[in-house]
């Protein structure tokens, strides 16, 4: 196992099954982030997806907070800073890493914190969670999604009135909308997050990442393009396969099959 040293405010921890966990650690702030932190967060998804020993990552807050936003002593130096700068914006990163990431929500995520809960690709979150957009509340325009990305996941009246009323959203409710996978007690947390990310790695790693691409891609697309998208990327896949490769894909579905009773199947 390998991990960052302690005291890091973002930690990684890679484990040999293939699964990394990535840690927002400053718990006395409730996780608010400061500049080096959002771009130490950035840096820590392009690593993470790069490296072939992983597969699936995780991530989660320490302590009472998934991330509470942006710390307000940095706010200038963040919302004026560059926002062209993917390399230090972790939310671009998170979108860009071809990696599953199963985002683990216990207690706050606060606006930025929303934000990057929504750059997951699916969540679970302990029973007392909250989702909370308090762009309106303060002034903050939002930048990293919130205002285009839950409108389509809950639909635009529900993300309307979330935004426009900066009230909390509950994990029950989140659940209930579509946005939450998996709501259970806070001491399963992590666990389940791990089983959902051990159901992930049992399947093909590379049809894996290229069905989390196109899923993301076509989310961007009306309908008719994003099935061409999947007709495109379905060509390009079979014609890349060698006759051993689709002798060795009969055989694993026939060697599956024959072990399941017809009514399974």
């Amino acid at each position: 196992m390998e991990q960052s040293k302690p005291g890091n405010l973002i930690m990684v921890t890679r484990e040999p099954d293939g699964i990394a966990f990535v840690t927002i650690n400053r718990p006395n702030s409730l996780n608010s982030l400061t500049k080096p932190m959002m771009r130490d967060l950035a840096q820590a998804f392009k690593s993470l997806d790069v490296d072939n020993s992983v597969r699936v990552i995780i991530l989660s807050g320490s302590g009472r907070a998934f991330c509470s936003g942006v710390d307000l002593t940095a706010a200038e130096e963040v919302f004026k800073g560059d926002v062209k700068d993917v390399e230090g914006d972790p939310v671009a990163q998170m979108e860009r890493c071809k990696k599953p990431i199963i985002g683990a929500i216990s207690g706050f995520a606060v606006t930025a914190g929303f934000e990057i809960a929504l750059a997951c690709d699916l969540l679970v979150a302990a029973k007392g969670a909250k989702f909370i957009d308090t762009h309106a509340r303060f002034g903050i325009f939002p930048s990293w999604g919130l205002s285009q990305k839950l409108s389509r996941i809950i639909g635009p009246n529900r993300a309307r009135e979330v935004s426009l009323t900066a009230t909390p959203l509950t994990a029950k409710q989140a659940e209930k909308w579509g946005l939450v996978n998996h709501v259970v007690e806070e001491g399963q947390l992590l666990k389940k997050a791990r089983e959902v990310a051990e159901a992930i790695i049992k399947n093909n790693q590379d049809l894996v990442l290229r069905y989390k691409a196109v899923l993301n891609e076509g989310l961007k697309l009306d309908l008719g393009r994003a099935l061409s998208l999947e007709k495109e990327r379905a060509h390009d896949y079979y014609n890349g396969m060698t006759k051993e490769q689709f002798k060795k894909m009969q055989e694993f579905i026939a060697g599956r099959s024959s072990k399941k009773s017809p009514s399974k199947l």
